[in-house]
């Protein structure tokens, strides 16, 4: 059994996107309800955020961009740069707490105080680009990530993989020039999916070429689909780049019962995913691999999912 550490901060909930939003406060609450069904809770290292000192998601984000989501806030608007990105008062502070309870995550992973953590947060944060709020996500927590990890602890090659439903359109263009940051996404496309990022071409620029890869899947696909793929695709490009530590965009809305898209990935098939992902943070990272919530929006499921992840975590990869 691992030492694995759960982020559980119910500041989280503070964020409030109305009534009819899909990425509500109570998918936190599914999500810990199912860690805590799974009786899991006693072998769980369990802490809470501290705030981002500004500096890192500088490191990432515009400082005018910072500002302005700041003072949209302030001012007391009810959305940021795009009709789904709602805001409320506590919204920029949230978005602060997000990220720090990341960085905190790391720390004690680099420490040795955890070998891994499971960190539900919120607001997401794999669509937000470097001057724009885009698909829920204010800051790219798991580009912050990256780049802390990359300055605080001179980790030199990270691994970031992310198997939301939809592509992390933020993450990818972030990293797109940068050969020290893999990125590797597995999504829906085409089909309504959103953005409309994440083609099999989009490999990285300049000398970041070779260290994007995606795998987008027709609208229908399911675990079949998704075993190809990460053992066409993910394996063999992460045996060859070797991260020293990996971040994982954790959703799950391309389970066959999430009203946000088409895919028919099932629990059984989300639990392979996250065993192959621990084996390739065994083989080349010691171990090291922080899970980030993405999306995953059926209430009903979300526990049974999030249970299984955290297990993978701390008892290690299933037989597959």
């Amino acid at each position: 059994m691992r030492k694995t550490g759960l982020l559980f901060d119910q500041r989280y909930l503070l964020h409030d996107t109305g009534d009819y939003h899909p990425e509500v406060s109570n998918r936190l609450m599914a999500a810990f309800k199912g860690i805590k069904d799974s009786g899991l809770l006693e072998d769980l290292t369990l802490f809470q955020a501290v705030p981002a000192e500004m500096r890192w998601i500088e490191t990432v984000h515009d400082r005018a961009y910072i500002d302005r989501f700041n003072d949209a806030v302030f001012s007391g608007r009810n959305q940021f740069d795009t009709a789904d990105c709602q805001i409320c008062t506590e919204t920029f502070d949230t978005a602060v707490l997000a990220v720090g309870g990341i960085l905190r995550a790391i720390r004690w992973v680099m420490n040795g105080q955890i070998d891994n953590a499971f960190c539900p947060v919120r607001p997401p944060g794999h669509h937000a680009e470097v001057d724009q709020a885009m698909g829920f996500c204010y800051f790219n927590n798991v580009a912050v990530a990256a780049r802390y990890l990359q300055q605080e602890f001179q980790i030199e090659k990270v691994g970031i993989i992310d198997f939301d439903v939809h592509h992390g359109n933020g993450t990818q263009h972030i990293f797109e020039k940068d050969s020290t940051v893999f990125y590797y996404s597995i999504h829906q496309h085409p089909s309504f999916a959103y953005p409309g990022t994440g083609r099999e071409f989009e490999e990285g620029s300049g000398e970041g070429h070779g260290f994007t890869k995606n795998s987008p899947v027709l609208p229908g696909g399911g675990d079949e689909e998704y075993r190809k793929l990460i053992l066409q695709d993910l394996v063999p490009a992460f045996d060859r780049f070797q991260p020293d530590f990996i971040l994982a965009s954790a959703g799950f809305d391309a389970h066959v019962d999430d009203d946000m898209a088409d895919m028919n990935v099932t629990t059984e098939g989300f639990s392979w995913i996250m065993s192959r992902i621990i084996e390739l943070a065994d083989r080349h990272a010691n171990g090291r691999i922080i899970s980030v919530l993405e999306g995953g929006y059926s209430l009903k499921r979300l526990p049974e999912l999030v249970g299984e992840h955290v297990g993978i975590l701390l008892n290690g990869a299933q037989a597959g």
